[in-house]
């Protein structure tokens, strides 16, 4: 079992209390152990990020440039390391994982050359001989919350634009999934981050989260994870001059008419709806299909995913891993099986598999539900998993409105040669992230990135939107008058 640090103050430190990592393909023995910090251990992150803040945000951008570009070099330096850590912890398969590395480091380099650019306007002033302009200056101390799902990419979706903008940062990763987040930790720092303007929180939520929140000195919180949790945060914060930014669930959609490339469709889906197992916040959930393609569709998805081999991520053969935990494993199954008591059919998967090879791991088998209808809990909760429910729909505009009926609105796709429907869908589907004819998965760092309604809050992520959430706006003027 590997033993890992954790930073505070830019000191690797332990604790009187251990944090166990289980691998989801065989959660029998722990593959790691990380420290299970205290509420003093929180005031400490909280002191040092007070103090590291004072030097980041009078560090040179160019500076903060260097450090990002640094830390980019480490994570694709140690990408089979770090690559092995997520597959161990989370039980992506090894090609997602370093994927995941890889695009990590991208969020560094891409904020590493907006970093070194001023972010500010010069307005005309009715005044004579006075000049005025607007700057962004960061906000303070960042309370970044992630998510076990996407373990590295999280945490650096978050870092990556709240450091370029000179904030200080304490970090609270998953309590499943903490290994990715410390790699993470050890590459800025070995790249020359100043001590206390990153701290790295790792323990359970239900002893620390008071005190991570409750800290006066935090000016902001960023979280990605389940509407309660999300929901639970808006309100606790409500109350006080905290920003908050909310990354949370989805119902996503995808729409495929019948001049659509069914064999693309299918592909994209497949990438959609099983790649990380379903354990996206984009994952494709929902699909509509034009009632006139539905079998064929049908007969092409389910051989295809009978083509998918499920098995431990850290198999080359493995197309489809195990789910994050026990836990995750049993809210799956109880989401199929309520929905076949609601009368839906399972035309493929439906259950844990009974091989003794996944005996002691967390797998559900990729499923596919036939005959759902819109009041059934399985269309319109988010399930997280490996699940994909399938409907026929009459013409396009019944597939909108269908796109439309649900209290989420993170992202959305339609299969179509027709322009005309590819105009109309990308005005009329109302979701943060549109796609046509490719994946509702697959946001690039640059891309703006977040959900409408229940799917978030009003601050995206990624691109330049993101540095709205971490920064304020102040406004200057200068009288050069005699």
């Amino acid at each position: 079992m590997h033993t890992m640090e954790t930073l505070l103050g830019g000191q690797w430190v332990t604790a009187a209390e251990w944090l166990h990592v289980h691998d989801p393909s065989d959660t029998r023995s722990p593959v790691a152990r990380v420290p299970a910090l205290s509420a003093g251990d929180v005031a400490r992150a909280y002191d040092e990020a007070e103090k590291g803040f004072a030097v980041w945000r009078r560090t040179s951008p160019f500076e903060r440039a260097r450090v990002f570009h640094g830390a980019a070099r480490l994570l694709r330096e140690r990408a089979a390391t770090i690559a092995a850590a997520v597959v161990a912890e989370n039980g992506k398969t090894r090609a997602e994982a370093s994927g995941e590395v890889a695009k990590s480091a991208d969020f560094f380099e891409y904020y590493a050359g907006l970093a070194r650019d001023g972010h500010g306007t010069l307005l005309h002033d009715a005044r004579p001989d006075t000049r005025t302009s607007f700057h962004h200056e960061p906000v303070g101390i960042v309370l970044a919350i992630t998510p076990w799902n996407d373990p590295l990419l999280t945490p650096a979706r978050k870092l990556a634009p709240a450091l370029a903008t000179g904030n200080a940062v304490v970090l609270k990763p998953a309590s499943e999934t903490p290994m990715s987040a410390l790699h993470l930790a050890r590459a800025l720092h070995e790249a020359g981050l100043p001590a206390g303007v990153l701290g790295v929180v790792t323990g359970r939520g239900s002893r620390i989260s008071g005190p991570l929140l409750d800290d006066p000195r935090v000016a902001a919180v960023t979280f990605t994870g389940s509407n309660s949790v999300g929901e639970g945060l808006r309100r606790s914060l409500a109350d006080r001059n905290v920003r908050f930014q909310g990354e949370l669930g989805g119902k996503n959609a995808t729409v495929v008419l019948a001049d659509a490339d069914l064999g693309a469709a299918v592909k994209a889906l497949m990438a959609a709806g099983f790649g990380q197992a379903g354990q996206r916040c984009t994952a494709t959930s929902r699909v509509l299909v034009e009632r006139s393609v539905y079998e064929e569709f049908t007969g092409l998805l389910l051989e295809a995913v009978a083509a998918v081999r499920l098995g431990p991520g850290a198999s080359d053969s493995t197309g489809v891993g195990p789910l994050v935990s026990t836990g995750q494993r049993d809210s799956v199954l109880r989401d199929i099986e309520r929905a076949v008591k609601e009368g839906a059919t399972v035309l493929t998967g439906g259950a844990a598999p009974r091989e003794a090879e996944y005996a002691h791991g967390c797998y559900v088998s990729p499923t596919v539900l036939g005959d759902v209808t819109p009041e059934m809990a399985v269309w319109r909760e988010e399930v997280f998993g490996p699940v994909v429910v399938l409907r026929p729909v009459d013409g396009f505009d019944e597939a909108v409105a269908e796109v439309n009926d649900s209290d989420f609105g993170l992202a959305a796709a339609l299969f179509t040669r027709d322009l005309r429907a590819a105009h109309r869908f990308a005005d009329e589907a109302d979701c943060g992230q549109v796609a046509v004819n490719t994946a509702t998965t697959g946001w690039d760092v640059h891309h703006p990135f977040g959900g409408f309604r229940d799917s978030g809050s009003a601050f995206k992520e990624q691109g330049t939107e993101a540095l709205r959430f971490y920064t304020r706006v102040k406004t200057v003027a200068f009288n050069f008058g005699t």
